[in-house]
């Protein structure tokens, strides 16, 4: 049994380092975890509790296995000054038990005696284990909490191990991630072992916790970002701004992004060739469906952009009461108001704005009397500058025609009817922000407004 017992000390030093190398501790505030608990665990013994530590005489040494120190790896150094009394504390000793071991010892002399811990008493080596696993687990705990808070808010990547109730407990390789039901994608299955990526939401310290508690999240807004940063490179380098994104986990996502640059179409840098960007972050989201939304000062079309897959007839806005009426094509109210209203739901978040989606034939039901236009033109249009007659037919006399409408034609250099007249619905159908569409419902508008009448 002596032999073991030599052993392990012997090997109390390689274990240390094991240890401080397996927990990524650093060795010497692990040593003074355990200086300070063997000495607080002395002085506990030896009725020295009210000793300051400031005037602490008791010392503790480490050495190594090749020093000539009998083998003794830990020992606890005590000064202890002869007394030719009744020595009060563990700080004095007797001349005659002073001299059986400093055969030259004197009154009044402060000797230093070296006791080994494995040699003291199970009580004070049980507190003392006790006090070190105890600060070992705070240094420990605390580092990881340093270590996992500085990457809040990053991607992660870890494996599924089973599920606590309604949360799933994600391998992160020093620690277990938690991610709560809220926040996990809806409809995803996971087994165990299965490799996923997460953003660390939040990393917190709770009293009762052996490890920080570090919450993982699949659902938020800030998980989508992260995987475009990933995965496409002008965002990552600054090219292309994430302005805002909107997201109902497993059902639609609409991010809102900017150039730069003038010179770089920031959609297309998202869907990449082919389609190939975004494809990867779909196939992360389940096959969720994303929308890229380009960034716009201008209301009007910043909403006519939000609300795609449908491409609207004609939005109006109301910047002071933050309302809009996007009006739609019958077959596009479907793609408009999306599954369970994802769609204006999502588009109202992005621009702020109360969305009120109607088709061509409800506006043009609702609003058939020329009060009513009147009213709704004051609400949701700018005052237009007026122009000098000269003989042309304005473009404000074709009921049914839009402000946001006129203004894209006037800026395409349209500026009356007669100019309407004369151009091709191809042509048309290729101004800015016109589109097939919206050109074959302006040529409507224009057949049933203007009497053609033939030159003889």
């Amino acid at each position: 049994m002596a032999v073991k017992k030599k052993e392990s000390e012997g090997n109390l030093l390689e274990a240390i380092q094991q240890f401080c190398a397996d927990k990524s501790l650093d060795r010497e505030a692990v040593m003074g975890v355990i200086r300070d608990s063997l000495i607080t665990a002395y002085k506990k013994k030896s009725g020295l509790d009210g000793l300051d530590d400031s005037e602490n005489p008791i010392k503790v040494e480490f050495a190594s296995n090749n020093s000539n120190n009998d083998g003794d790896n830990v020992v606890i150094v005590v000064p202890r000054k002869v007394v030719d009394t009744l020595p009060k504390d563990g700080l004095e000793i007797s001349v005659d038990d002073a001299k059986s071991s400093h055969p030259d010892a004197e009154i009044g002399q402060v000797l230093e005696f070296k006791e080994k811990p494995m040699e003291l008493s199970r009580i004070i080596s049980s507190q003392a284990k006790q006090m070190v696993f105890q600060r070992l687990r705070d240094m420990e705990k605390e580092l990881l909490y340093e270590e996992y808070k500085a990457k809040e808010g990053e991607l992660t990547h870890g494996y599924f191990q089973r599920w606590k109730k309604d949360a799933m407990s994600v391998d992160l390789g020093k620690v277990e991630g938690i991610m709560p039901k809220r926040e996990q994608n809806p409809g995803e299955k996971y087994h165990s072992g299965d490799r996923l990526k997460a953003i660390i939401q939040r990393v917190e310290l709770r009293p009762r916790e052996p490890i920080p508690v570090i919450t993982l999240s699949r659902a938020s807004a800030d998980f989508v970002k992260k995987l475009f940063e990933m995965e496409i490179p002008e965002i990552y380098d600054g090219l292309v701004e994430i302005v805002n994104v909107a997201r109902q986990p497993s059902i639609r996502t609409k991010v809102v992004v900017h150039a730069t640059r003038g010179d770089i179409d920031p959609v297309g840098a998202c869907v990449g060739m082919k389609g190939v960007r975004i494809q990867s972050i779909v196939r992360e989201l389940g096959n969720e469906r994303i929308d890229i939304v380009q960034y716009s000062n201008d209301p009007a079309e910043f909403i006519a952009n939000a609300i795609s897959p449908a491409k609207p007839f004609d939005v109006k806005v109301d910047t002071q009461g933050r309302e809009a009426m996007v009006i739609v094509p019958e077959e596009q109210l479907s793609l408009a108001i999306g599954i369970n209203g994802s769609n204006v739901k999502l588009a109202s978040q992005l621009t702020g704005y109360r969305i009120d989606i109607k088709t061509i034939a409800q506006y043009n039901e609702e609003f058939s009397s020329p009060e009513a236009r009147e009213r709704l033109e004051k609400l949701f249009s700018p005052p237009v500058e007026e122009e000098e007659d000269d003989g042309a037919t304005p473009l404000e006399d074709l009921p049914g025609l839009s402000a946001r409408l006129i203004g894209l034609l006037r800026s395409a250099g349209i500026k009356d009817v007669e100019a309407l007249i004369e151009i091709s619905q191809d042509d048309l159908a290729k101004l800015p922000g016109i589109g097939p569409t919206t050109a074959t419902q302006i040529l409507k508008i224009l057949a049933e407004s203007v009497e053609w009448v033939e030159e003889s």
